[in-house]
């Protein structure tokens, strides 16, 4: 069985930030190695630091040291793994195909996570999809909106 706590953090982060950079990138016009290096930078930097601050967070609750280590190796490995997906959507398919197989990966990741959500904390499966998919495209609207307004705003060429 998942033990969904080291995950619940890592998992839902990885997936909707992809999202939302690769949706905004697009409509920033940014080239397909920009794309992958921000994911790759964001499955690096961010992932590592956000796994420190689980970490800490975790010792701070007098979490045994194992377990907040395990925790935090299985947050980091989650988030480098939906990174990844993400940086070989982009890499494979041209940039008109990989976006929208890029957001149907990623709702699909979240659909399976809010399911065993759900069902471990024996709640409505519709209600934990419809939350967490709601916070998800609102973020990829306000990226996508950033990613069209910025450039025009600043004069990019």
């Amino acid at each position: 069985m998942i033990d969904l706590r080291k995950l619940s953090f890592g998992g839902p982060a990885a997936i909707v930030t992809g999202m939302g950079l690769i949706v905004g990138l697009d409509a920033a016009t940014a080239a397909k190695s920009t794309v992958v290096t921000s994911l790759l930078i964001i499955g690096i930097a961010d992932n590592l630091t956000d796994s420190l601050s689980i970490h800490i967070y975790q010792e701070s609750e007098r979490l045994a040291e194992r377990d907040a280590f395990r925790t935090t190796v299985a947050n980091f490995f989650a988030r480098l793994f939906v990174c990844i997906s993400f940086i070989v959507i982009i890499l494979l398919l041209p940039a008109s195909t990989a976006i929208p197989i890029s957001m149907i990966w990623g709702f699909v990741l979240l659909l399976l996570l809010s399911c065993l959500l759900a069902r471990i904390r024996g709640v409505g499966v519709v209600s934990e999809i419809f939350k967490h998919s709601a916070v998800a495209l609102a973020v990829i609207v306000l990226s996508r909106a950033i990613g069209a307004w910025l450039p025009a705003m600043i004069g990019s060429p």
